[in-house]
């Protein structure tokens, strides 16, 4: 406080100046900064709950969309059986198990209590081949459990998936009406007809701890599943014109097809068929992820992809180069 006083006896005039000290200033600051934290977290909140929430509610409800939330857990389950710091011993391992198991234990009770509950012509309407997805996040989750020496749990999670994929098999085989709703760009989901028994051929010798004659049968289905879809091009001819982050369906089937390709092939010792199949599967997944990562990066670093322009442009250049050519008479 300041006290100025004037050079005549009548008036006197007091001033007050506040004093401004540092711990004032932080003070103000810091009740700026938390002001705007609390403003930014509830807009990011609003914003989830109007948008994202809703977006979510609508792939929940969807025939497509729904069997891929079981990618998530899909993805940790490998994930967690391929970390080196994670041994099934680890009491993070069964956490962590049990945070990827839940979801796909209620996506379960979702999706396959609406294929006997509902009406007759429902999983005929809804089967496509994404479906194959809640099945492989049932074997994965097996698989893992099989790892800790939950024999229990895993033929649990085992059993459900593998029934409910015979359901699948023979929906989806029968080709009914109103059962081809999945999208052309999503055509790569088609590899996973033969992503689904590699996988049950993986989980099943995690449980029985030998690659036995029931791994080999699913083994052999989903090498003649593969061996189908390879001879007929045509399928992914539509998608294919054009690259999609629906490409990547292919890396996945192909690399379950070989890991149970290199456990058959150290079951079976002599003869060096199974080596070979085993050495040519594991070039062709290896070649078909790095193809993958080239064209992602191409399409994501790149504003002209000339590869995928190529591949949009070739169809149209066969087609016109057809209809030009005509035939001539020599007279």
């Amino acid at each position: 406080m300041a006290i100025v006083k004037s050079q005549t006896t009548d008036l006197q005039l007091v001033i007050e100046t506040p004093q401004i000290t540092t711990t004032s200033l932080v003070t103000d600051q810091t009740d700026t900064i938390v002001a705007r934290i609390k403003g930014s977290i509830t807009s990011i909140l609003t914003n989830f709950h109007a948008g994202y929430f809703r977006l979510v509610k609508e792939e929940f409800l969807h025939h497509v969309g729904v069997n891929f939330l079981f990618v998530p857990s899909i993805s940790g389950f490998l994930l967690l059986q391929s970390a080196p710091f994670f041994t099934p011993n680890n009491p993070f391992y069964v956490f962590l198990w049990f945070v990827f198991a839940v979801p796909v234990v209620v996506l379960d009770v979702k999706i396959y209590g609406q294929w006997f509950t509902k009406g007759k012509k429902f999983l005929s309407a809804v089967a496509n081949p994404t479906s194959h997805l809640s099945v492989i996040g049932n074997l994965v989750g097996a698989q893992a459990a099989a790892n800790m020496g939950w024999k229990e749990s895993a033929i649990c999670l085992f059993s459900i998936g593998m029934v409910h994929y015979l359901v699948l098999f023979v929906t989806l085989y029968q080709r009914l009406s109103g059962s081809d709703r999945l999208p052309k760009m999503l055509r790569p989901a088609f590899f996973l007809f033969f992503g689904a028994p590699s996988m049950a051929s993986l989980a099943w010798q995690s449980i029985s701890g030998v690659y036995d004659t029931a791994s080999k049968m699913l083994f052999f289905l989903s090498l003649f599943l593969f061996m189908s879809l390879v001879c007929r091009p045509t399928l992914f001819k539509r998608c294919m014109k054009r690259f999609n982050v629906a490409w990547w369906g292919f890396s996945f089937p192909l690399s379950a097809l070989a890991l149970a390709s290199t456990e058959y092939a150290e079951e079976v010792k002599g003869g060096g068929f199974p080596h070979f199949l085993m050495l040519f599967l594991l070039a062709f997944s290896v070649l078909v992820s790095i193809s993958l990562l080239i064209f992602t990066l191409l399409n994501t670093l790149l504003p002209y992809n000339p590869i995928s322009s190529l591949l949009s442009y070739l169809p149209r250049l066969s087609h016109q180069s057809n209809s030009t050519i005509t035939p001539q008479v020599f007279v």
